[in-house]
Protein backbone atom coordinates (compact mmCIF):
# COMPACT_ATOMS: atom_id res chain seq x y z
CA UNK A 1 0.00 0.00 0.00
CA UNK A 2 1.35 2.99 -1.10
CA UNK A 3 -0.04 6.22 0.98
CA UNK A 4 2.72 8.84 -0.04
CA UNK A 5 0.89 12.03 -1.58
CA UNK A 6 1.80 12.08 -5.24
CA UNK A 7 1.54 14.84 -8.01
CA UNK A 8 0.35 13.03 -11.59
CA UNK A 9 3.80 13.25 -12.80
CA UNK A 10 5.45 11.41 -10.43
CA UNK A 11 2.49 8.40 -11.05
CA UNK A 12 3.90 7.76 -13.92
CA UNK A 13 5.13 4.05 -14.52
CA UNK A 14 3.63 2.74 -11.43
CA UNK A 15 0.77 -0.20 -11.97
CA UNK A 16 -2.56 0.40 -12.69
CA UNK A 17 -4.91 0.84 -9.59
CA UNK A 18 -1.89 2.08 -7.36
CA UNK A 19 -3.69 3.76 -4.75
CA UNK A 20 -2.43 7.03 -4.07
CA UNK A 21 -3.67 10.59 -3.09
CA UNK A 22 -2.94 12.49 -6.09
CA UNK A 23 -3.35 16.18 -5.60
CA UNK A 24 -3.43 19.07 -2.65
CA UNK A 25 -3.84 17.74 0.63
CA UNK A 26 -7.13 19.87 1.98
CA UNK A 27 -7.84 18.36 5.22
CA UNK A 28 -5.53 15.49 6.59
CA UNK A 29 -7.85 13.79 9.11
CA UNK A 30 -10.72 11.65 7.73
CA UNK A 31 -14.41 11.70 8.46
CA UNK A 32 -17.01 8.89 8.27
CA UNK A 33 -20.79 9.44 8.45
CA UNK A 34 -23.99 7.67 7.89
CA UNK A 35 -27.50 8.79 6.82
CA UNK A 36 -29.67 6.02 7.07
CA UNK A 37 -33.77 6.60 6.24
CA UNK A 38 -36.85 5.84 5.27
CA UNK A 39 -40.65 6.85 4.67
CA UNK A 40 -40.75 6.60 8.55
CA UNK A 41 -37.05 6.42 9.80
CA UNK A 42 -34.41 9.24 9.91
CA UNK A 43 -30.77 8.51 11.45
CA UNK A 44 -27.50 10.28 11.06
CA UNK A 45 -24.55 9.35 12.90
CA UNK A 46 -21.02 9.72 12.99
CA UNK A 47 -19.09 6.13 12.72
CA UNK A 48 -15.21 4.87 13.46
CA UNK A 49 -14.87 2.03 11.84
CA UNK A 50 -15.56 0.74 8.20
CA UNK A 51 -17.23 -2.16 9.66
CA UNK A 52 -20.13 -0.69 10.99
CA UNK A 53 -20.96 0.14 7.36
CA UNK A 54 -21.98 -3.31 6.38
CA UNK A 55 -25.05 -4.04 8.58
CA UNK A 56 -26.15 -1.37 6.39
CA UNK A 57 -24.83 -2.51 2.77
CA UNK A 58 -28.11 -5.11 2.00
CA UNK A 59 -31.16 -2.71 3.47
CA UNK A 60 -34.15 -2.10 1.78
CA UNK A 61 -33.64 1.22 3.05
CA UNK A 62 -31.68 4.63 2.04
CA UNK A 63 -28.20 4.92 3.33
CA UNK A 64 -25.97 7.89 2.31
CA UNK A 65 -22.45 7.34 3.46
CA UNK A 66 -20.39 10.59 3.42
CA UNK A 67 -16.80 10.22 3.48
CA UNK A 68 -14.70 13.56 4.26
CA UNK A 69 -11.03 13.61 3.47
CA UNK A 70 -8.96 11.16 1.27
CA UNK A 71 -5.42 11.29 2.69
CA UNK A 72 -5.72 8.18 4.18
CA UNK A 73 -5.81 5.60 1.18
CA UNK A 74 -6.53 2.33 3.01
CA UNK A 75 -9.94 3.63 4.17
CA UNK A 76 -10.53 4.60 0.24
CA UNK A 77 -9.58 1.17 -0.26
CA UNK A 78 -11.56 -1.12 2.98
CA UNK A 79 -14.21 0.55 1.67
CA UNK A 80 -13.98 -0.40 -2.04
CA UNK A 81 -13.62 -4.18 -1.02
CA UNK A 82 -16.71 -3.91 0.89
CA UNK A 83 -18.67 -3.22 -2.08
CA UNK A 84 -16.57 -4.37 -4.32
CA UNK A 85 -15.52 -1.97 -6.36
CA UNK A 86 -12.91 -1.91 -8.66
CA UNK A 87 -9.68 -0.54 -8.17
CA UNK A 88 -9.62 1.73 -11.05
CA UNK A 89 -12.65 3.91 -9.94
CA UNK A 90 -10.48 3.57 -6.17
CA UNK A 91 -7.48 5.39 -8.05
CA UNK A 92 -9.78 7.88 -9.71
CA UNK A 93 -11.54 8.80 -6.58
CA UNK A 94 -7.72 9.46 -4.51
CA UNK A 95 -6.88 11.41 -7.98
CA UNK A 96 -8.55 14.77 -7.30
CA UNK A 97 -7.57 16.03 -10.91
CA UNK A 98 -10.37 14.32 -12.50
CA UNK A 99 -12.26 15.54 -15.13
CA UNK A 100 -16.00 15.52 -14.30
CA UNK A 101 -17.38 12.37 -16.02
CA UNK A 102 -20.11 9.41 -15.43
CA UNK A 103 -19.29 5.54 -15.37
CA UNK A 104 -21.58 2.84 -15.40
CA UNK A 105 -20.52 -0.56 -13.99
CA UNK A 106 -23.00 -3.63 -13.26
CA UNK A 107 -23.43 -3.26 -10.02
CA UNK A 108 -22.96 0.41 -9.10
CA UNK A 109 -22.47 3.78 -11.54
CA UNK A 110 -19.31 6.56 -10.54
CA UNK A 111 -19.79 10.24 -11.09
CA UNK A 112 -17.08 12.44 -10.07
CA UNK A 113 -17.25 16.46 -10.62
CA UNK A 114 -16.05 19.67 -8.77
CA UNK A 115 -18.44 21.54 -6.46
CA UNK A 116 -17.12 25.34 -6.95
CA UNK A 117 -17.19 27.52 -3.93
CA UNK A 118 -16.79 31.40 -3.77
CA UNK A 119 -13.91 32.61 -1.50
CA UNK A 120 -14.77 35.28 1.13
CA UNK A 121 -12.62 38.26 0.67
CA UNK A 122 -12.41 38.53 -3.11
CA UNK A 123 -13.64 37.04 -6.17
CA UNK A 124 -11.79 33.64 -6.38
CA UNK A 125 -12.53 30.16 -6.63
CA UNK A 126 -12.12 27.52 -4.79
CA UNK A 127 -12.79 23.78 -5.84
CA UNK A 128 -13.47 20.34 -4.18
CA UNK A 129 -13.97 16.93 -6.10
CA UNK A 130 -17.16 14.97 -5.09
CA UNK A 131 -16.97 11.26 -5.90
CA UNK A 132 -20.42 9.14 -5.84
CA UNK A 133 -20.64 5.55 -5.71
CA UNK A 134 -24.48 5.12 -6.75
CA UNK A 135 -25.99 1.83 -5.74
CA UNK A 136 -28.91 -0.05 -5.03
CA UNK A 137 -30.21 1.71 -1.66
CA UNK A 138 -26.65 2.98 -0.87
CA UNK A 139 -24.81 6.12 -2.12
CA UNK A 140 -21.28 7.02 -0.60
CA UNK A 141 -19.77 10.61 -1.57
CA UNK A 142 -16.03 10.88 -1.22
CA UNK A 143 -15.17 14.52 -0.29
CA UNK A 144 -11.81 16.29 0.16
CA UNK A 145 -12.21 18.23 3.33
CA UNK A 146 -14.65 17.96 6.23
CA UNK A 147 -16.97 20.96 5.77
CA UNK A 148 -21.05 22.15 6.24
CA UNK A 149 -21.84 21.94 2.58
CA UNK A 150 -23.90 19.54 2.23
CA UNK A 151 -25.61 20.46 5.87
CA UNK A 152 -28.83 21.80 4.23
CA UNK A 153 -29.58 18.71 1.84
CA UNK A 154 -28.99 16.44 4.74
CA UNK A 155 -32.14 19.39 6.65
CA UNK A 156 -34.11 18.25 4.09
CA UNK A 157 -34.41 15.04 3.94
CA UNK A 158 -34.40 15.10 7.49
CA UNK A 159 -37.37 17.40 6.93
CA UNK A 160 -39.02 15.53 4.24
CA UNK A 161 -42.18 13.55 5.00
CA UNK A 162 -43.06 11.41 2.06
CA UNK A 163 -41.44 11.83 -1.27
CA UNK A 164 -37.90 12.07 -1.11
CA UNK A 165 -37.57 9.79 1.51
CA UNK A 166 -39.42 7.08 -0.86
CA UNK A 167 -37.51 7.12 -3.55
CA UNK A 168 -33.89 5.53 -4.97
CA UNK A 169 -30.50 6.14 -4.77
CA UNK A 170 -30.85 7.57 -7.74
CA UNK A 171 -33.01 10.06 -6.97
CA UNK A 172 -30.43 11.18 -4.02
CA UNK A 173 -27.41 11.22 -6.80
CA UNK A 174 -29.36 13.80 -8.54
CA UNK A 175 -30.59 15.60 -5.40
CA UNK A 176 -26.46 15.63 -4.35
CA UNK A 177 -25.99 16.57 -8.36
CA UNK A 178 -28.36 19.46 -8.39
CA UNK A 179 -27.08 20.91 -5.41
CA UNK A 180 -23.41 21.02 -6.48
CA UNK A 181 -24.87 22.39 -10.17
CA UNK A 182 -27.05 25.25 -8.12
CA UNK A 183 -23.69 26.21 -6.26
CA UNK A 184 -22.47 27.59 -9.47
CA UNK A 185 -25.19 30.38 -9.54
CA UNK A 186 -23.80 31.40 -6.57
CA UNK A 187 -20.22 31.57 -8.11
CA UNK A 188 -22.28 33.72 -11.11
CA UNK A 189 -23.66 36.31 -8.70
CA UNK A 190 -20.52 37.02 -7.30
CA UNK A 191 -18.50 36.81 -10.88
CA UNK A 192 -21.69 39.41 -11.58
CA UNK A 193 -20.99 41.92 -8.94
CA UNK A 194 -17.08 41.78 -9.64
CA UNK A 195 -17.11 42.47 -13.25
CA UNK A 196 -19.84 45.18 -13.21
CA UNK A 197 -17.57 46.77 -10.26
CA UNK A 198 -14.50 46.58 -12.69
CA UNK A 199 -16.28 47.91 -15.80
CA UNK A 200 -17.68 50.88 -13.81
CA UNK A 201 -13.95 51.51 -12.89
CA UNK A 202 -13.04 51.11 -15.98
CA UNK A 203 -15.35 53.72 -17.42
CA UNK A 204 -14.83 56.41 -14.74
CA UNK A 205 -11.23 56.32 -13.48
CA UNK A 206 -8.00 56.53 -15.63
CA UNK A 207 -6.84 52.59 -16.42
CA UNK A 208 -4.21 51.02 -13.96
CA UNK A 209 -2.48 47.91 -13.93
CA UNK A 210 -4.26 47.39 -10.83
CA UNK A 211 -7.14 47.14 -13.44
CA UNK A 212 -5.23 45.03 -15.84
CA UNK A 213 -4.35 42.72 -13.22
CA UNK A 214 -8.27 41.97 -12.25
CA UNK A 215 -8.99 41.32 -15.79
CA UNK A 216 -6.35 38.70 -16.22
CA UNK A 217 -6.79 37.22 -12.95
CA UNK A 218 -10.95 36.72 -13.94
CA UNK A 219 -10.41 35.56 -17.51
CA UNK A 220 -8.03 32.78 -15.51
CA UNK A 221 -10.65 32.37 -12.80
CA UNK A 222 -13.42 31.94 -15.98
CA UNK A 223 -11.07 29.32 -18.06
CA UNK A 224 -10.96 27.54 -14.92
CA UNK A 225 -14.45 27.72 -13.90
CA UNK A 226 -15.52 26.95 -17.68
CA UNK A 227 -12.99 24.10 -17.55
CA UNK A 228 -14.45 21.99 -14.48
CA UNK A 229 -18.53 22.95 -15.71
CA UNK A 230 -18.88 22.24 -19.51
CA UNK A 231 -18.26 18.86 -18.92
CA UNK A 232 -20.83 17.82 -16.23
CA UNK A 233 -23.44 18.50 -19.31
CA UNK A 234 -22.12 15.79 -21.23
CA UNK A 235 -21.91 13.52 -17.86
CA UNK A 236 -25.80 14.28 -17.27
CA UNK A 237 -26.29 13.24 -21.20
CA UNK A 238 -24.81 10.34 -20.27
CA UNK A 239 -26.56 9.27 -17.18
CA UNK A 240 -29.83 10.47 -19.69
CA UNK A 241 -28.58 7.87 -21.57
CA UNK A 242 -27.69 4.85 -19.61
CA UNK A 243 -29.86 1.65 -19.65
CA UNK A 244 -28.80 0.62 -16.10
CA UNK A 245 -31.15 -0.60 -13.77
CA UNK A 246 -29.73 1.70 -10.88
CA UNK A 247 -31.14 4.94 -12.99
CA UNK A 248 -35.27 4.87 -12.96
CA UNK A 249 -36.60 6.62 -15.93
CA UNK A 250 -38.75 8.73 -13.70
CA UNK A 251 -35.55 10.12 -12.64
CA UNK A 252 -34.57 11.49 -16.29
CA UNK A 253 -36.90 14.48 -15.88
CA UNK A 254 -34.69 15.51 -13.14
CA UNK A 255 -31.47 15.00 -14.70
CA UNK A 256 -33.11 17.04 -17.70
CA UNK A 257 -33.84 19.52 -14.91
CA UNK A 258 -29.99 19.72 -13.83
CA UNK A 259 -28.86 19.86 -17.40
CA UNK A 260 -30.74 22.93 -18.64
CA UNK A 261 -29.33 24.35 -15.40
CA UNK A 262 -25.58 23.34 -15.98
CA UNK A 263 -26.27 25.05 -19.60
CA UNK A 264 -27.25 28.18 -18.49
CA UNK A 265 -24.06 28.57 -16.47
CA UNK A 266 -22.09 27.65 -19.13
CA UNK A 267 -23.88 30.26 -21.30
CA UNK A 268 -23.64 32.21 -18.65
CA UNK A 269 -19.76 32.09 -18.08
CA UNK A 270 -19.27 32.36 -21.83
CA UNK A 271 -21.11 36.04 -21.83
CA UNK A 272 -18.65 37.12 -19.04
CA UNK A 273 -15.61 35.68 -21.05
CA UNK A 274 -16.75 37.98 -24.09
CA UNK A 275 -17.09 40.92 -21.66
CA UNK A 276 -13.57 40.70 -20.14
CA UNK A 277 -12.71 40.07 -23.63
CA UNK A 278 -14.43 43.61 -24.56
CA UNK A 279 -12.87 45.27 -20.83
CA UNK A 280 -9.71 44.41 -22.07
CA UNK A 281 -10.38 46.19 -25.49
CA UNK A 282 -11.76 48.88 -23.60
CA UNK A 283 -8.44 48.78 -21.26
CA UNK A 284 -6.25 48.72 -23.83
CA UNK A 285 -8.02 51.37 -25.99
CA UNK A 286 -8.27 54.24 -23.11
CA UNK A 287 -4.38 53.20 -21.99
CA UNK A 288 -3.65 54.06 -25.84
CA UNK A 289 -6.21 57.22 -25.76
CA UNK A 290 -3.74 58.60 -22.56
CA UNK A 291 -0.77 58.17 -24.07
CA UNK A 292 -1.71 59.36 -27.27
CA UNK A 293 -2.99 62.64 -25.18
CA UNK A 294 0.50 62.73 -23.52
CA UNK A 295 2.26 62.52 -27.12
CA UNK A 296 -0.14 65.32 -28.38
CA UNK A 297 0.77 67.67 -25.25
CA UNK A 298 4.39 66.97 -25.99
CA UNK A 299 4.35 67.58 -29.77
CA UNK A 300 2.54 70.97 -29.04
CA UNK A 301 4.88 72.33 -26.69
CA UNK A 302 7.71 70.48 -29.45
CA UNK A 303 6.14 72.89 -32.19
CA UNK A 304 6.17 75.74 -29.92
CA UNK A 305 9.74 75.72 -29.03
CA UNK A 306 10.83 74.87 -32.88
CA UNK A 307 10.63 78.33 -33.51
CA UNK A 308 12.67 79.48 -30.66
CA UNK A 309 15.50 76.80 -31.27
CA UNK A 310 15.88 77.86 -35.19
CA UNK A 311 16.38 81.73 -34.00
CA UNK A 312 18.71 80.31 -31.23
CA UNK A 313 20.64 78.60 -33.90
CA UNK A 314 20.89 81.02 -36.25
CA UNK A 315 22.22 83.38 -33.83
CA UNK A 316 24.40 81.16 -32.50
CA UNK A 317 26.49 80.33 -35.76
CA UNK A 318 30.22 82.10 -35.41
CA UNK A 319 29.37 84.40 -38.96
CA UNK A 320 31.68 87.77 -38.47
CA UNK A 321 29.11 89.85 -40.72
CA UNK A 322 25.81 89.95 -39.08
CA UNK A 323 24.57 92.95 -38.67
CA UNK A 324 21.85 92.58 -36.28
CA UNK A 325 24.69 91.68 -33.50
CA UNK A 326 25.77 95.31 -33.56
CA UNK A 327 21.96 97.27 -33.16
CA UNK A 328 21.69 98.43 -30.29
CA UNK A 329 17.92 97.07 -29.71
CA UNK A 330 19.02 93.33 -31.42
CA UNK A 331 18.87 91.68 -27.66
CA UNK A 332 15.67 92.91 -26.20
CA UNK A 333 13.85 92.28 -30.17
CA UNK A 334 15.30 88.46 -29.90
CA UNK A 335 13.96 88.05 -25.74
CA UNK A 336 10.75 89.60 -27.62
CA UNK A 337 10.02 87.11 -30.40
CA UNK A 338 11.20 84.26 -27.46
CA UNK A 339 7.78 85.40 -25.91
CA UNK A 340 5.61 86.82 -28.67
CA UNK A 341 6.37 83.74 -31.39
CA UNK A 342 5.01 81.04 -28.14
CA UNK A 343 2.24 83.11 -27.31
CA UNK A 344 0.85 83.14 -30.72
CA UNK A 345 1.38 79.65 -31.30
CA UNK A 346 -0.23 78.77 -28.43
CA UNK A 347 -3.19 80.53 -28.98
CA UNK A 348 -3.43 79.23 -32.31
CA UNK A 349 -3.22 75.55 -30.96
CA UNK A 350 -5.91 76.39 -28.13
CA UNK A 351 -7.81 78.00 -31.63
CA UNK A 352 -7.80 74.41 -33.74
CA UNK A 353 -8.43 72.90 -30.22
CA UNK A 354 -5.52 71.11 -30.12
CA UNK A 355 -4.86 71.50 -26.44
Amino acid sequence: MIESIYPSSEKSGLPPGSLVHIGEVIDTDISLSIIDYGKEKFESKKIDSIDEIIKHKNSQEMTWLIVEGLKNTETVERIGQVFGIHQLVLEDILNTNQRPKFEEYDDHLYIVLKCLLPAVDQFRVNYEQISLLVMNNFVVMFKEKQDTLFDPLQLRIKNSTGKFRGLGSDYLAYTILDYIVDQNFIILDSLDETVNSLEDRLLTDEPTKDMLRSIQRLKREIISIRRYVSPVRELLTEMLRSESYLINENTHIFLRDVSDHTLRVIESIESYRDVLTGLLDIYMSSASNKMNEIMKVLTVFTSIFIPLTFIAGIYGMNFEYMPELHWKWAYPLTWASFLVIPLILFFFFKRKKWL
